[in-house]
């Protein structure tokens, strides 16, 4: 069988096909197209010599629809109908009425970050459903990468594939246990060298915090530990125990709200964690991503960064 060449009909023929179903009436149609009796005839012609079929009968009286025209007109009354559906639903999306998005983001971050967000998001915008993973580095670019989240919160990996932005540079801190010597001068803080000789617990290798502190390639006077933990409550657990020291960024520090830890600000400026938004390369994120972005953005910024 002879494939059938492509139809190819613009706004202007739909709308003179329409006018003349409406009005039937040839000399109306063309008056409400703006366009001569006989370029409208000509425009019904061409038509119908594109589809291979009448889509009119036509009479000194009265003109009327074939049973092709008849089919054409219901299914442009559908796509017209869809169209309109489309739109409204459009509408709804731009004005965040409608929609869904999703964000990956770092354990210490979504839950420093994001419970407040969340709920003043939902305030804001009910009607748009909020997706929430907290996941580790590798996940959260993963998810990304899968098309599954619209932007990931994350601080570690070769994020080279995705667009970024740093949002703030996170501070490390140096636990240790209260009874230790280095708690007593918890103010000043510590450096490398007071890690001479101590033992370090450190988290696991997929960690982002880990695979920060390995890039900076020391040659540190530290042991490192054979205890190597991928949860904060059991580094803290550890430490609190004696059995090491530990180097985490400021947004864990939470998890070591304990009588028997003491927190040190680390002030080593080239042990920083810049936690930065990434999303997919040359991607333009949707209305509602656009607005959960300038939301924590907006927080971040009042709030003064990596403490929000």
């Amino acid at each position: 069988m002879k494939p059938l060449n492509p139809i190819r009909w613009s706004s202007a023929d739909l709308e003179a096909f329409g006018a003349l179903v409406q009005t039937r009436h040839f000399t109306r149609a063309a008056e409400r197209c703006h366009l001569s009796q006989s370029a409208f005839s000509q425009k019904i012609r061409r038509l119908e010599a594109a589809v291979g079929a009448r889509l009119f009968e036509r009479s000194t009286r009265q003109v009327s629809l074939t049973p092709e025209g008849e089919l054409l007109a219901q299914e442009v009354l559908r796509l017209e109908q869809e169209l309109q559906q489309a739109l409204g639903r459009l509408q709804a999306l731009a004005g965040l009425q409608a929609g869904r998005v999703a964000v990956a983001a770092l354990p210490s971050m979504a839950a420093v970050w994001l419970p407040g967000l969340v709920a003043e998001w939902r305030q804001r915008h009910p009607q748009v459903q909020l997706t929430l993973h907290d996941t580790l580095a590798q996940g959260a670019t993963t998810l990304l990468r899968e098309g599954r989240v619209d932007f990931a919160l994350t601080a570690g990996g070769d994020l080279r594939e995705f667009d970024t932005e740093v949002l703030c540079t996170e501070p490390y801190w140096l636990v240790c246990p209260a009874t230790h010597p280095l708690a007593a001068r918890a103010a000043a803080g510590a450096g490398w060298q007071d890690l001479a000789g101590e033992e370090l617990i450190h988290l696991a290798r997929s960690s982002s915090v880990r695979q920060q502190i390995e890039r900076l390639n020391l040659k540190p006077g530290w042991r490192t530990s054979v205890l190597e933990v991928e949860h904060l409550a059991t580094l803290g657990a550890l430490v609190r125990a004696g059995l090491g020291l530990s180097l985490v960024p400021e947004l864990t520090l939470f998890h070591f709200r304990d009588a028997g830890l003491v927190a040190l600000p680390f002030n080593e400026p080239a042990l920083a964690r810049p936690l930065v938004l990434a999303r997919r390369k040359g991607q333009a994120l949707s209305v509602a991503a656009q607005a959960l972005r300038a939301m924590l953005l907006e927080r971040l910024s009042v709030a003064g960064g990596a403490g929000a």
